[in-house]
C-alpha cells in the first residue's frame, strides 16, 4: 500500500480491504470479491437513442435552459450517474469524500478518456475529493442542478445490490446526515435538486419534493428550491 497516499492507506486498514494497481488500473479486493471500476457497460445507455429515456435525465431536464449547464453530483461514488448527466450535456463536478472511492473514481475517469465512446462525456466530468457538505456551502456560483444519491438504508437479501458493490459498503455507510446534506444543497441556490431514492423509501429529510419520477425499483424526487415551501424549510 506504500504507493497510495496516507489517507487511502488509513481507510484501507480500517475497512480490511486491499487496493491493487496493475496495467489495467486499480482493483479493490476483500471478502473474496474484486471490484475494478469500468464505465464501458454504460456505453449503450449514453447513446442518443437511449439517453433521453433515462429517468435521471428526464428528472434533470431544465426547460428553456441555454448554454452549458453546470451540475454538481454531491455523492459521486463511481461516477455512473454523473456520466449520464455529462452525456446529456451537463458539465459535472463530482464530490467524493472517501479517499479509496475517490481514487477508484479518478482511475476510471483516466482510463475512460482513452475510450472513443466515452471521451466526450468524460471530458465534462471533474472529480474532486471533498466533503460535499462543506463544498456545497462554499460554492461561489449557483449550479443549475445538484444531484444527491445518499446510500440507501440496509436492504433485504431479496433486494441486495450486486455482489461486487458490497465492497463499497465497507467504505461508505448509509446517509445519516440527510437534513444537513439537503440544507447544503438548498443553500447553493440551484435551479433544481434531484434526489435518488428507493421506490418506496421516505423523502430525504422528510421534505416532500415538487414531483417525482418513478421506475421499477427507484424514483427521482425533484425539488425546485425557489418554491415558497422550500424557502420555509431553509
Amino acid at each position: 500500500m506504500a504507493q497510495f497516499p496516507a489517507d487511502v492507506q488509513v481507510e484501507l486498514a480500517k475497512s480490511g480491504l486491499t487496493l491493487c494497481s496493475d496495467e489495467s488500473g486499480l482493483m479493490l479486493r476483500g471478502d473474496g470479491m474484486e471490484l475494478r471500476c469500468d464505465l464501458m457497460h454504460m456505453v449503450p445507455r449514453i447513446s442518443p437513442r437511449h439517453l433521453s429515456h433515462e429517468l435521471l435525465i428526464k428528472a434533470a431536464r431544465i426547460k428553456g435552459a441555454t448554454g452549458p449547464l453546470k451540475a454538481v453530483d454531491a455523492t459521486a461514488g463511481l461516477g455512473e450517474d454523473s456520466l449520464l448527466l455529462a452525456a446529456a450535456g451537463f458539465d459535472v463536478t463530482m464530490y467524493e469524500d472517501n479517499p479509496v472511492i475517490a481514487a477508484l473514481l479518478a482511475d476510471v475517469l483516466r482510463r475512460s478518456k482513452e475510450v472513443p465512446e466515452l471521451v466526450a462525456a468524460v471530458g465534462r466530468m471533474h472529480a474532486v475529493k471533498a466533503d460535499s457538505l462543506l463544498a456545497l456551502l462554499q460554492l461561489k456560483v449557483a449550479p443549475d442542478l445538484i444531484y444527491l444519491d445518499p446510500m440507501f438504508p440496509a436492504r433485504t437479501k431479496s433486494a441486495a445490490v450486486k455482489k461486487k458493490f458490497q465492497l463499497l459498503h465497507h467504505l461508505e455507510r448509509p446517509c445519516t446526515d440527510a437534513k444537513e446534506l439537503l440544507h447544503a444543497a438548498l443553500s447553493a441556490h440551484p435551479h433544481k435538486i434531484v434526489v435518488k431514492r428507493p421506490l418506496k423509501g421516505p423523502y430525504l429529510a422528510q421534505l416532500r419534493p415538487n414531483y417525482s419520477l418513478k421506475g421499477r425499483s427507484i424514483r427521482f424526487d425533484v425539488i425546485i428550491p425557489m418554491s415558497s415551501r422550500c424557502r420555509a424549510y431553509r
